[in-house]
């Protein structure tokens, strides 16, 4: 589906972001995996070239202009191209209640998970625009689209997140690139798994899904694959909601 495409992945070392590289991988793409966490990019660096694919990692802290604008030209002199990009970086953690924070709170959470899709997109758009266009998923959450509560300045962020989505993607729609995002509800992930561990009866969590279980990174994967493919050409400015049916019921 991908063959002859280069995917850059943000945040790929775990999680979703590496589902998602993988999933480009496996559908034939090039894949620049980028993180902070050397290691864990690596290992997935390696985890598609033993399958067959071709990827490079670039260590990336997604909150720098100086190393984002870096990541887009190493993927460009690797690969010639940026066909499809994943903006997937984030933190995630129990925070205090809004009157409790601090500054440097606010500023750490701001400045990776929403500044840095804001930069992200701010240099893998103007490459896109030069090719002729391109596709740009950014994850964003359930808490983009409601209140999570205990999570403040995270929900700001996803807020913000799906707010640069709208904007960008009418603004760059007839450039021939299209810019959606996801809402991933409660997915199995290291950062959720952290925070269930200071839930009392975390089992609890997954009853609480009318499909009665959590979702795994690779679904969420899926859905952006789909979103950078053919077969989703028309769509746009969309949020995509995965939380397995918890907002449609109160």
């Amino acid at each position: 589906m991908f063959e002859g495409k280069v995917a850059l992945i943000t945040g790929g070392s775990s999680g979703i972001g590496r589902a998602s590289a993988l999933a480009f991988a496996r559908e034939g793409a090039k894949v620049i995996v980028a993180d902070v966490n050397v290691k864990g990019g690596q290992d997935v660096v390696q985890m598609i070239k033993k399958a067959g694919g071709e990827a490079t990692f670039v260590k990336t802290d997604v909150s720098k202009a100086a190393e984002v604008e870096t990541l887009i030209n190493k993927a460009v002199k690797s690969y010639g191209r940026l066909d499809y990009a994943h903006n997937n970086a984030g933190v995630i953690g129990m925070e205090p209640l809004l009157a409790d924070g601090t500054e440097e709170q606010w500023d750490r959470i701001i400045n990776i998970d929403l500044k840095g899709v804001w930069l992200c997109m701010r240099y893998e758009i103007p490459q896109m625009v030069k090719q002729g266009g391109g596709s740009i998923v950014n994850t964003s959450s359930i808490t983009g689209l409601v209140g999570g509560m205990h999570l403040p300045v995270y929900t700001a962020c996803k807020h913000g997140v799906n707010g640069l989505t709208k904007v960008a993607a009418g603004d760059y729609a007839r450039e021939g690139i299209r810019i959606n995002a996801v809402c991933p509800g409660r997915i199995l992930t290291p950062p959720l798994e952290r925070i269930l561990k200071e839930i009392p009866e975390p089992q609890n969590e997954a009853e609480k899904q009318p499909m009665g279980r959590m979702g795994k990174p690779e679904e969420v994967a899926e859905a952006v694959v789909w979103l950078c493919s053919d077969a989703a050409s028309f769509i746009t400015g969309t949020t995509l909601t995965m939380d397995g049916g918890l907002l449609a019921v109160v």
